[in-house]
């Protein structure tokens, strides 16, 4: 068992353990003792479920072992696995059990309460550890869906050619603050630039500032949108095997070259993790 695999048993026990306690992203990122910035992506590529996925799910599992192994009432049920509201308590148990609690207790039946470990269900992609300069970025701020990031590089692009700003980034680079299994899509927040060899501010651009050290690149050569496929080899593939822990900053991308000139299966894109 890798040191990933007891973090994340040590985080499934706890959730078992206190169904009707403080089961939040922090908290259980505390248990984990990893970086909140990528707890959750170790966690969903190791498991195959997001945190909050894991957590309904057992809590609704000790839910139906209290149905059918105890004779409390069902709103005391409930209130036990952290749903005050017998409403919703109804609600989300029949969304995942097919059927209401009263009528899952007199069927006297339960299910498997973990799923299988996902590591090694990943393609291995090249990874090297490096140390990174730290980058002064100019860009756009991008809040919404992260696939649609494209609209702000667009927006960055147009700005760089139309003032001349290209001989002075180095580099173009994205960064994603927020997670999407625990942000709505909405409220998402990312970053679109490049590195800055420049002095002011471009005007109608913002600063960002990546701080360097040591980092995890992994090199994927393909379209954007095999990006994904790309963090779960990272996450579930090479750094439960790594030793390495990391850091609390997020990931960004750094793209080797233009998506304008080259076809999407020749895109070469570094997804760069943080390292303590």
């Amino acid at each position: 068992m890798t040191d990933y695999e007891g973090r994340i048993l040590r985080v499934l026990n706890y959730i078992h353990d206190n169904p009707g306690g403080d089961l939040s992203l922090d908290q259980l990122a505390d248990v984990a003792a990893m970086s909140r910035f990528h707890w959750h992506r170790v966690f969903r590529a190791l498991t195959g479920e997001t945190c909050a996925q894991t957590v309904r799910r057992m809590r609704l599992h000790r839910a139906a072992t209290a149905l059918v192994q105890s004779r409390a009432r069902v709103d005391e049920i409930a209130a036990s696995v952290g749903y005050p509201n017998p409403v919703s308590f109804a609600r989300a148990f029949a969304e995942a059990y097919g059927q209401s609690p009263s009528a899952f207790r007199r069927t006297n039946r339960l299910l498997p309460p973990l799923p299988p470990f996902r590591t090694g269900d990943y393609p291995m992609l090249p990874v090297e550890i490096r140390t990174e300069p730290a980058r002064r970025l100019v860009g756009i701020p991008h809040q919404g869906a992260y696939s649609a990031i494209g609209r702000s590089f667009e927006s960055f692009s147009a700005l760089c050619q139309t003032r001349n700003l290209w001989p002075q980034i180095a580099e173009t680079v994205a960064i994603y603050l927020d997670s999407p299994d625990t942000v709505p899509e909405a409220e998402l927040r990312s970053f679109a630039g490049g590195t800055w060899r420049g002095d002011d501010i471009p005007q109608g651009m913002e600063e960002h500032r990546l701080p360097g050290g040591k980092t995890a690149v992994m090199t994927y050569k393909g379209p954007y949108s095999g990006l994904a496929a790309a963090y779960h080899s990272l996450f579930g593939t090479w750094l439960p095997a790594s030793g390495e822990e990391p850091a609390e900053s997020p990931c960004f991308e750094i793209y080797l070259n233009d998506p304008r000139t080259v076809p999407p299966e020749e895109l070469l894109t570094e997804v760069c993790l943080p390292l303590k």
